[in-house]
This record gives structure tokens, sequence and C-alpha cells, in this order.
């Protein structure tokens, strides 16, 4: 298919995306205290992206999404006491 011209790329398992030749020239993915995640996009000629903070961990930021979100400060209690959300 490579000398067709019709746009296609395979369908790849997350373990294959991290080292696909294609990803790996173009540096698609990055890793951060031993976690790969996709790199910043979009990035641009003369314009470097760089990775402010580490990955959220599970539960991290789930009672603050959840006040944003408008719930309780009860809500969010009972959401945890029946083991809907994680909290890090």
């Amino acid at each position: 298919m490579q000398q067709t011209d019709i746009c296609f790329a395979p369908v790849l398992r997350m373990s294959e995306a991290l080292t696909h030749p294609h990803n790996v020239e173009r540096g698609s993915f990055i890793e951060i205290e031993g976690i790969p995640q996709p790199a910043p996009a979009p990035r641009f000629l003369g314009t470097p992206t760089r990775v402010q903070c580490p990955p959220a961990r599970v539960g991290e930021h789930t009672d603050q999404i959840l006040k944003d979100w408008g719930f309780s400060a009860g809500e969010i209690a009972e959401l945890h006491r029946a083991g809907a959300v994680a909290s890090a």
C-alpha cells in the first residue's frame, strides 16, 4: 500500500505504538517518572514543547474535579464510601 496514493496507518496496541518506527522517529511518546505517555502536541518548528509536571496519579484530582462539577462534600464522601471513585 505504500506505493499507492492512499492515506493509511496500522492499528496498534499501546505497547506497539511506543516502539513503532514512525512514532520513535517523531518523538510521539515521552517517558516521565517511568511512565510512557503521549508527547505534548501540537509541535511547531522553532517552538519546543516541554512537560511542566509529572503525570497525575490515579485519583490524584478526583475530589477537586467532582467539586468543579458541582458535587457537594457529602456527595463526594458517599461516592468514596460506595467505591465509585478513588483518591490517590
